[in-house]
């Protein structure tokens, strides 16, 4: 039997939120395990993967989020108290992505190691600054009338796809950086394919997000 469209939808929306919860749990839940794993503290190094799962995984995931209508933790506020949160967030995913990046550099340079040789390296670097990039240019979106050749509407959709980008070079950074000696030796077996998982998952709802907003946007101008 076809299901009707009312139903559809109803299944559409129910796997929305589910997807949706579900980046909420990895978002929290990868940082946690990160640091049962690195053990802040006991080096200098385990500052640097807590707080990269920090920048990349909870916070800046959960920046996004709050735009979700199904999921967002601020659905029940207005939007402009969304928007705040948004930057703080995106600020806080910053700081800790330059002070992870900071950690990691002075730790190579006590260790006579080279600095960014490795995928893993450049891709964390390149988040790191496309992070920032993204925040100054957020900056377009409070106060529009500096694009005068640009529509609100242009800023915003330009600006969710250009986060896009960064959000999945933040990711792909997480992943690499799970194919690192120290990450391998720590986790094998199921655990480590189960921890590749978890920035895939916040991608891919993130994504549908993103792009779902898109659609509605190219919609409601005709």
């Amino acid at each position: 039997m076809a299901l009707t469209a009312e139903t559809e939808s109803r299944l559409y929306r129910s796997l929305r939120v589910a997807s949706g919860a579900a980046a909420h749990l990895v978002a929290l839940g990868f940082p946690a395990a990160v640091a049962v794993l690195a053990r802040p503290g006991s080096s200098l190094f385990s500052w640097h993967p807590l707080l990269m799962a920090l920048a990349f995984s909870f916070l800046m995931t959960e920046a996004l989020l709050i735009f979700s209508p199904e999921t967002s933790l601020l659905r029940s506020f207005s939007r402009k108290v969304r928007v705040r949160a948004h930057w703080a967030l995106q600020l806080l995913a910053l700081l800790c992505a330059l002070l992870g990046l900071g950690i990691i550099t002075y730790n190579k340079h006590l260790n006579g190691k080279g600095h960014f040789v490795t995928w893993h390296g450049l891709t964390g670097l390149l988040a790191v600054l496309y992070a920032g990039g993204q925040c100054a240019g957020g900056v377009l979106l409070l106060y529009p009338k500096l694009m005068k050749n640009w529509t609100l509407a242009k800023l915003k959709l330009y600006h969710a796809t250009s986060g896009l980008v960064g959000y999945l070079l933040g990711c792909a950074s997480l992943m690499l950086g799970m194919c690192s000696l120290w990450f391998t030796t720590t986790v094998t077996g199921a655990s480590w394919y189960l921890a590749m998982l978890c920035p895939l998952i916040t991608s891919l709802v993130i994504m549908n997000q993103v792009s779902n907003a898109y659609l509605y946007r190219k919609r409601s101008q005709h």
